[in-house]
């Protein structure tokens, strides 16, 4: 009696030219999944990072919170919240995943936002002082643009595990590159060649958005080109 799964020849080319419309949606929603979940992390760390900032003490329990999400496994995310926000339809699903993606860019963007500025020196600060600057004006122009090689490396980091993390969100439904290791493997007969299309292009997609990152950062600090990445 045979137990294991039959499996297809390893890699079918023609499949590739009969689903590229379908490839290319998948990773638009990828970049569309991952998009998000950046921007509206990076918007609640900046926020939960100048609070850390102005009142120190807060530092330790915000980082100790967003450690936790951290840790807990994606699938265990995916379980606490749909109860609440449900997975019945499409938006419902889109919820869901973007909360638990959004959790994982926390703590990385925190850190990196309030250790950025923190390193800042202190004599750039009693220059700016010096010149008249208000606590928000030297933020905005003097410290923030000084920790933006830290802040964006906490970006491509957070970047790359987003990336990774939204082909889990083919359990829910929505899919990105995800849908295809799911379902080469959902089949009768697995199928090889959806398998490594969903595993190449996630892992080429994350290598070029830290790669896109790099360089926008290193046009954003002009500064620091002579030193080290």
């Amino acid at each position: 009696m045979i137990v294991a799964q039959q499996i297809m020849p390893l890699f079918d080319w023609d499949w590739i030219g009969r689903n590229l419309d379908t490839i290319w949606a998948r990773t638009v929603e990828h970049l569309a999944l991952t998009g998000v979940a950046l921007a509206v992390g990076m918007v609640i760390s900046i926020l939960l990072a100048a609070l850390a900032l102005w009142k120190p003490k807060t530092y330790a329990p915000i980082t100790s919170v967003t450690g936790l999400l951290y840790t807990i496994p994606s699938l265990a995310v995916f379980a606490l919240v749909a109860p609440f926000v449900g997975i019945g339809n499409t938006t419902e699903k889109f919820i869901t995943a973007e909360m638990a993606l959004i959790a994982y860019t926390l703590l990385i963007l925190i850190r990196n936002i309030v250790t950025g500025i923190r390193n800042v020196p202190p004599g750039v600060r009693e220059a700016a002082v010096g010149m008249g600057y208000r606590d928000a004006d030297r933020l905005r122009r003097i410290e923030f643009p000084l920790a933006l090689p830290v802040i964006m490396a906490g970006v491509r980091i957070a970047t790359v595990t987003v990336v990774g993390l939204v082909t889990v969100t083919s359990l829910l439904g929505l899919g990105g590159l995800g849908f295809f290791i799911l379902d080469g493997l959902r089949r009768s007969i697995i199928f090889p060649t959806e398998i490594i299309v969903g595993v190449v292009l996630s892992v080429v997609l994350a290598a070029a958005l830290d790669l896109s990152l790099l360089v926008l950062g290193r046009a954003m600090t002009p500064w620091t080109r002579r030193g080290s990445i």
